[in-house]
């Protein structure tokens, strides 16, 4: 799974969207309740940190146990603290792709989120960076 495009996300005027004060069903359908509540504004929600936050567009499958899929939008917050277990855009020798870091002990290694991908066990000639975690994907339906 490879990264197409990286941008910066641009701040404009906020638009907060109304939220219905309401949950919705999943399973049997409920009776409607079209009451509103606050609003909801995306851009608040989804980029804490915009000067640390950026869009990137993917490319592929290897992460599609994970929800991802070639099309979707990550937003990529490089202000977060990276975590074990974490989806992360990395650059591993000049480029960047996405994948799930796992250490194994102290070493870290790339794991797709697809049977079908191997594992990425860094050898010691390899370079790796983590540009920055996941914090949502935009997918569409």
């Amino acid at each position: 799974m490879t990264i197409e495009q990286i941008g910066p996300i641009l701040l404009g005027e906020k638009a907060p969207c109304p939220l219905f004060d309401c949950q919705i069903q999943a399973g049997f359908p409920s009776p409607a309740d079209d009451e509103v509540g606050d609003s909801l504004n995306l851009q608040e929600m989804l980029v804490p940190h915009p000067n640390a936050t950026f869009y990137v567009k993917v490319v592929g499958d290897s992460m599609t146990g994970a929800g991802i899929f070639s099309g979707d939008i990550l937003i990529v917050d490089r202000s977060v603290k990276v975590a074990d277990r974490a989806i992360v855009v990395a650059i591993v020798n000049k480029e960047f792709t996405v994948k799930r870091l796992v250490y194994e002990g102290s070493i870290p290694t790339l794991v797709p989120e697809n049977p079908q991908y191997p594992i990425l066990r860094l050898q010691g000639d390899e370079e790796l960076e983590i540009w920055g975690v996941v914090t949502y994907v935009l997918h569409k339906p």
